[in-house]
């Protein structure tokens, strides 16, 4: 998949005066289903988190809390977008390398994925994933 799939999806914002309101539908507002949900969160100061690629698995990524960066990279491309507004998420196509960095203090991020989790979906080794890349 090409880093240009990796996109910026501006979710509904419903505002009132008690507070404000952001949802999200699989299918209609992201381009797959939900089948898994997770997040996040006390992320140590420093650390970071990612550094894997899917091979079928789409996620929407948004930071509920506080802010990140993720690094997206298509094999041939780099990118770093900052998520930092509760309304917006990054939509990961497979076949894309993710790192995540510069957590804020309380941040939370929140995964929707298209799949239960599986092992074998992972490229956790760079190398292996590049390899798997070029072969496309």
């Amino acid at each position: 998949m090409p880093i240009e799939d990796c996109q910026l999806i501006e979710l509904p914002r419903i505002a009132d005066p008690r507070g404000n309101l952001t949802f999200v539908e699989g299918c209609r507002h992201i381009n797959f289903a939900i089948n898994r949900v997770f997040y996040l969160y006390d992320v140590p100061g420093g650390a970071d988190r990612g550094g894997h690629a899917l091979k079928t698995c789409h996620q929407f990524l948004i930071a509920m809390s506080g802010s990140f960066d993720v690094i997206v990279y298509d094999g041939r491309e780099k990118q770093r977008i900052s998520l930092n507004r509760s309304y917006r998420g990054l939509y990961l196509p497979p076949m894309i390398w993710r790192e995540m960095d510069n957590f804020s203090s309380g941040s939370v991020c929140l995964v929707l994925a298209s799949e239960a989790y599986c092992e074998a979906d992972y490229y956790r080794d760079y190398n292996s994933y590049l390899k798997a890349v070029s072969e496309s």
